[in-house]
Parts: C-alpha cells; structure tokens; sequence
C-alpha cells in the first residue's frame, strides 16, 4: 500500500503540530494554560480591516473568483506602502503579487525556482516553511546554524564553495524569527553583492519590518543596491496587525520572478478572498500609524517579561523587533524536554529551539501574545521548571 511520496517522508515535523492537541487536552482537565507558543497576538484586527470587510463580504463581485491578479486596489495599496515606507517603487501589477499569506508564497517560489539537484540554504533556526518548501519542490535543503557568534546572521562567506556552487536560493528573515536578531544594512550590502556575483534568489522574508523598538529600523532588501536583481520580498498583514487568520500578503520582486511565482499560484490555488484583499487595501494606507499602537503594546510586554524572566535566571537578550523573546536555557538542558514540562507541569505552552531545527537547540522561543500580567506569571512558572530540572 502506498503511504506517501519520498518527499513527503522526508519533511522534518512541524514544530507545532502537536501542540493544539495537547492544550487542549489540558484546558478539558481544568488547567490554566497560558500559550506563548505561536505568533498569534490576542490584539483585535483594525477597525478599518473589519470594516472594510464587512462590506466588502456584501458585495456578491467581492465573491468571484479572485484569480491572481486579485484586487487591483490591494496591489496598488502595497506598491504604494512599498514607496511610503521604503522609498521603493514598484509596478503594482509586474512587480507585486497578492498571496494567500506570505507563507504559501515562499513555499510556492522554491517550486518556482529549484529542481533536483539544486540546493537552497536555510536558516536553522528558521520557519519551517523554508525547508518544507525545499522538500517539495525536490531540492536539497543546506543548513546554516544562527547563533550568537554571528549576531544570528546567516553569512554566506561561511558556507563551502562547492554548496554555493549549486545553490539556487537562500532564505533570509530580519526581524528574525524565532531569534529577534535585526539585520545592519552593511550586511545586507555584503550579501545582495555575493549572491549577485553567485546568481542565487534570495527570499526575503519580512514580515516584521513593522515591530521594532528602542530607535531599531527595519529595511527592505529592495533599499539595497542591486538587489533588485536577485531578491524577492514576502509581506505579510498577519503579524503586524494581528490578523494571521484572514492569510493576506504580498511579494514584491522583478517581474521575471514575480511571473515565475504567479505562474506556480496558477496550478495550486485561486487568490485569497477578494473581500479580505479589500481589508488589505483599507489598512496599508495607515499601516504605520496602526502599527505603531500594536508596536507601543508588543513593547510594553517585552519590557515586563524581560525582568520577570531574569528573576528567574534565565538570561534573555533583549529583542529589538519582532514579537518574541529568545531564551537561552541552563547547559545541558534539552529545549524539547523542557518545553514538555512546561506544558504539562506548569501549564505554560513554549516552542522548543529544536523544533525550528537542530541549530536552534538550547533555546525556547515565547512569544508575546499575552497581556502583560500573564507574562510575568508564565516566567514564573517557568523558572519552577527549570529550578525542577
């Protein structure tokens, strides 16, 4: 009997695939859980997001198919943020593409872009996305470890000339998930140079350009010289305006790879809802002003988990973007063991290091998506944890 494709078989476990179950579980024998694992802010959507839907979800037109071209107010928004925000300009319609999320749309350029043979480079820890896409699209996945050694940056320099000889692809993400790390612009000139030079893609994936703190600034690669040759960027309304469900983003790349992408979305999916494409359109006209009142309540919970955690002896950085806080744990203690008691014990739910590949090990991510007041209550009851151990 037929169980799956070799390529099915060879995609690592998700690291948050069980997680729901379990809490689940928990939350049906009583327990209080508090869940620091995924991204997913317990903030409302904008108003205007909501509204804009509302009457949208009203319009029968708004319930065709959207195709991929999608809602040209929604393209024409994005270019208009991508110029706003970056002084970059791009053609709404060559250049930019709707997505369903940025998720499938990284997934879906590796398909575009690579074939058997090829390798991709993946940043470990990493999104999984990066090397699931890899998986299916048939290449190979080289792994490149972020650690404190280089400021979480993934430096091409360091990978063998025989690998960057057959790599097609690297994905790049600052603000960094799960490591927070923020990416100078001299490392971004450095990198756009050699993969210019090598005639490797980069995947840019930038969806918390918009969460950062204390004077800290997020770019997009577009800003760089030359990287218009070689770069694509992913977008997303997800984080920044806590709308992860509605899965509504764009990339943004020369035309050739923008075709390439659009052409792979063509046999795989119809374009996202027209009514949430019309959201989009109502909230990047004042995505700055809106983020910067989501920004000022991600803060707020950094600056009171940060001290809660030290009180405890953990050690954390403190993240300049991004909504999460990256925790080193004692030596010798395994992030998958601890983040299982973590949630059985002390009902607090954590994403092991691990689980965002083996280079993430000896770490937890916590993600800000509680009030304050849970936060430090969490550090609490991961520090009995630890002290357990």
């Amino acid at each position: 009997m037929t169980t799956g494709s070799r390529r099915l078989a060879a995609l690592p476990s998700y690291p948050m695939a069980d997680l729901p179950a379990v809490k689940r579980r928990l939350v049906a024998e009583g327990r209080d859980v508090i869940d620091l694992g995924a991204g997913d802010a317990d903030m409302p959507p904008p108003e205007a997001a909501v509204e804009a839907l509302a009457r949208a979800a009203r319009d029968p037109a708004m319930s065709r198919y959207p195709f991929q071209l999608g809602l040209p107010a929604f393209r024409e928004a994005a270019a208009a943020y991508m110029q706003r925000r970056f002084g970059v300009g791009v053609d709404p319609f060559a250049e930019l593409h709707p997505l369903i999320g940025s998720k499938e749309g990284i997934a879906h350029l590796a398909m575009a872009l690579l074939d058997p043979g090829d390798v991709a480079i993946v940043p470990e820890p990493g999104y999984a996305v990066y090397e699931g896409g890899t998986v299916l699209a048939g290449a190979t996945p080289h792994r490149y470890a972020l650690t404190p050694r280089t400021d979480f940056l993934l430096e091409l320099e360091e990978i063998p000339a025989a690998v960057l000889e057959r790599a097609k692809l690297v994905y790049l993400n600052y603000p960094n998930n799960p490591t927070a790390a923020v990416a100078p612009r001299a490392y971004l000139e450095r990198t756009v140079a050699l993969c210019r030079r090598r005639g490797i893609v980069i995947a840019y994936d930038n969806p918390y350009c918009e969460i950062t703190f204390d004077g800290a600034a997020a770019p997009s690669i577009l800003e760089i010289p030359g990287a218009r040759d070689v770069a694509v960027e992913f977008h997303s309304l997800s984080k920044t305006f806590c709308m992860t469900g509605w899965r509504l983003g764009w990339a943004v790349g020369r035309p050739e790879l923008i075709a390439a992408l659009a052409r792979v979305k063509n046999y795989v999916d119809t374009g996202a809802f027209l009514a949430v494409q019309a959201a989009g359109a109502a909230v990047l006209p004042q995505a700055e002003t809106l983020a910067r009142g989501y920004v000022a309540r991600f803060r707020e919970r950094r600056d009171a988990l940060l001290p809660a955690l030290r009180a405890q002896g953990f050690e954390p950085a403190t993240p300049q973007a991004t909504m999460y806080v990256w925790v080193p744990l004692p030596e010798g203690v395994a992030s998958a063991a601890f983040a299982r008691r973590a949630l059985e014990d002390a009902g607090v739910v954590t994403l092991p290091g691990s689980g965002f590949g083996a280079g993430g090990e000896g770490f937890v991510r916590l993600a800000l998506t509680v009030g304050a007041a849970r936060l430090v209550e969490a550090a609490e009851r991961l520090g009995k944890v630890v002290a357990a151990v």
